[in-house]
């Protein structure tokens, strides 16, 4: 589990078809192989590690429902590691499983995403929702969009200061909203 505050903005190294490499420094203090780790808001399991850098796998699941396929050496990427249970949830529950792809409209400090229909249903106005793993608060939710205002301290330390039209971002909806949804339509 994860809270969606970005750790450390960090660089993809290289990448060998499903096999990345990160260059790193705070998230690979304690790691260890079969930890885990959020790249863009997708969990990983660390593989390899060394001096400021880890290595994971990414199975074509992963690769067609997120947008770590995209990544080429070079790119900034965001990392966090799981919740400890001492440590203070600042941002919400994020699972790490990515829900779909959005692309950007309108960059930062205004970002607007499209969001796939069936799951626009699951924003809301003022609720949380996780764009490349960094948990956020939504401004504007419509049928197929939606718009979250940008602080310059989250534009400077994530991707999301980077980010252009047009690129794709990694989105998971409130894991409470699925599971409300649920819950509700099997009563009765």
């Amino acid at each position: 589990m994860f809270t969606g505050i970005v750790e450390e903005l960090g660089r993809v190294r290289a990448r060998d078809g499903q096999r990345f490499t990160f260059d790193a420094a705070t998230v690979v203090e304690d790691a260890k192989i079969g930890d885990s780790i959020a790249v863009n808001g997708c969990c990983l399991t660390v593989v390899e590690t060394g001096a400021g850098w880890w290595a994971a796998d990414a199975v074509d699941e992963t690769l067609s429902r997120t947008n770590l396929g995209d990544l080429e050496p070079g790119d900034p990427v965001n990392f966090e590691r799981p919740v400890r249970a001492a440590d203070r949830l600042g941002g919400h529950i994020v699972q790490g499983h990515v829900d779909a792809v959005g692309t950007i409209v309108e960059p930062a400090p205004n970002l607007r995403i499209t969001i796939p229909h069936d799951l626009a249903r699951y924003v809301v106005e003022k609720g949380s929702i996780t764009v490349d793993g960094c948990s956020l608060t939504v401004v504007e939710a419509n049928a197929d969009d939606f718009t979250i205002a940008i602080i310059p301290h989250t534009a400077e330390v994530t991707t999301l200061g980077v980010r252009r039209p047009g690129d794709r971002v990694n989105l998971e909806v409130d894991l409470v909203a699925k599971y409300v949804e649920r819950l509700l339509e099997n009563r009765g």
